[in-house]
């Protein structure tokens, strides 16, 4: 099946999803504020927050690569770099449970944003769509997404869609200025014809949905 249009470059991103030992959370977050310049000196990083809500003891990053070449060699560099390796792998690794990583492509009406503000709070929500991929349900994904923003409580970072790992996955990144800005959002959504008519036919393709309340790392690019 084809997985449909994308972005007309290699442009990709690997998102990676860390679950923390619950004790060591705090020494996990100090050692990346730290330390994860060595990391960044590699590759661009677009994110890096730990969740609140939704999901616990999970810190969640993403990792901008030109195509899967320039991976590659990025992963090549960091085998060989001792201060990556001695300052900040060989001590995270301990306070790891369980990693995951998923490669995805922003969908081709998606340019990744930035919030309007420093100080919010991000939300990231996880939808499984039938198989079929945008052929089948893009459209009628695009126009439930276009539907909340048209509301204005809310603002679109990045709209992802899976290449490797579990496919006919999308995940949309937002943007609110509180928690409590983002309720208040969702019940006028709620409310909206324009929305639950959208939601409504795109959820005639949704399988699952999952959603986290991210905080930004102080050394996130996106704050």
């Amino acid at each position: 099946l084809a997985t449909g249009p994308r972005q007309d470059n290699g442009v990709f991103y690997e998102i990676r999803t860390y679950d923390i030992k619950p004790v060591k959370m705090k020494e996990f977050l100090e050692m990346i504020n730290k330390y994860l310049h060595f990391r960044t000196a590699h590759s661009e990083l677009v994110g890096f927050w730990y969740s609140e809500l939704g999901a616990m003891n999970k810190v969640f990053h993403i990792w901008k690569y030109d195509n899967f070449a320039h991976r590659a060699a990025v992963r090549h560099a960091l085998a060989n770099d001792k201060e990556w390796q001695g300052k900040l792998t060989s001590a995270i690794l301990p306070l790891v449970e369980k990693q995951h990583n998923e490669v995805a492509y922003l969908v081709p009406w998606c340019q990744l944003g930035k919030p309007p503000k420093e100080g919010g709070v991000y939300e990231w929500v996880t939808f499984q769509m039938k198989p079929g991929g945008p052929a089948l349900w893009g459209e009628a994904f695009r126009a439930s997404v276009n539907a909340h923003i048209n509301t204005g409580y809310t603002t679109l970072i990045g709209v992802f869609h899976t290449e490797y790992g579990l496919l006919n996955t999308v995940h949309v990144l937002w943007w609110n200025e509180s928690p409590d800005h983002r309720a208040a959002g969702r019940h006028r959504a709620h409310e909206d014809a324009r929305v639950v008519a959208a939601v409504r036919n795109s959820v005639r393709f949704l399988e699952s949905q999952q959603n986290a309340l991210l905080i930004p790392l102080q050394c996130s690019p996106l704050k």
